[in-house]
């Protein structure tokens, strides 16, 4: 079964259609990869997902169910959570605090229960030690762990990523890729905008390529990278793959 289905997604800003008919389901445990150029659609596609963007026709399911007929919206963000190239960390709050203040007012769980879980995942991503430390302190790879840990703590069954790796220094990439690298080991289900190709490569059990608003071309990392079909994937990749 599905986890999420995209159906025909059709989305403008203003006269501009950014997304001309989208269509791609994602089962448990699937790590799929949305690759192409900057301005392709891909970030947009991500944010109806989330509901951070409405779309003008189609419809999103998430378990079956339509997500404009899902009443709590935060209760939904939780299940189906989002990692942002900018962090969107509370920069005056403790570490700490990022990762419990969902908890407590979404999930409705005690304080030490959300502190609990919160040191549990900062642990995870090799956090641990500055969760008491204020997030303006951190360096931008330090703060995209803290952002993962935090969705984390809200037991998503779903993470989006949205180029999470392209507001960082070349050295504190790697960094963030490993933590993902080992969720996807783990068997979260996620879905990455990203221009790392060679981690869409190793990680993704699919990569959708996107072009214009249009879903040019998808298929396993193997068929993508090595044999893709179209002229359109071959062009945008020959920047990328030696």
């Amino acid at each position: 079964m599905s986890i999420i289905e995209v159906k025909n997604i059709h989305k403008k800003f203003g006269e501009l259609e950014v997304l001309k008919g989208i269509n791609f389901e994602v089962k448990e445990k699937d790590v799929v990869c949305l690759i192409g150029a900057s301005g392709s659609g891909k970030s947009t596609i991500l944010r109806c997902i989330n509901q951070l963007e409405t779309f003008d026709s189609g419809e999103i399911l998430f378990e079956n169910e339509n997500i404009y007929n899902i009443k709590n919206i935060n209760s939904y963000r939780s299940k189906v959570g989002m990692v942002f190239q900018s962090f969107n960390l509370f920069n005056n709050m403790s570490v700490i605090k990022n990762c419990t203040i969902a908890q407590i007012k979404v999930l409705n769980i005690s304080k030490e229960e959300a502190e609990k879980k919160a040191i549990y995942y900062l642990d995870k991503v090799g956090m641990k030690d500055f969760a008491h430390a204020t997030c303006s302190t951190l360096s931008g790879g330090q703060k995209q762990r803290v952002a993962i840990a935090r969705a984390l703590c809200m037991n998503p069954k779903v993470l989006l990523f949205d180029e999470p790796t392209s507001a960082l220094d070349p050295e504190m990439v790697h960094e963030v890729l490993n933590v993902m690298k080992d969720l996807a080991n783990e068997g979260l289900t996620m879905i990455i905008v990203t221009h790392e190709m060679e981690f869409a490569k190793d990680v993704s059990n699919k990569v959708i390529f996107m072009d214009k608003g249009i879903i040019v071309e998808s298929g396993t990392p193997d068929v993508i990278f090595t044999n893709p079909s179209q002229d359109r994937t071959k062009e945008f990749l020959k920047r990328y793959l030696k």
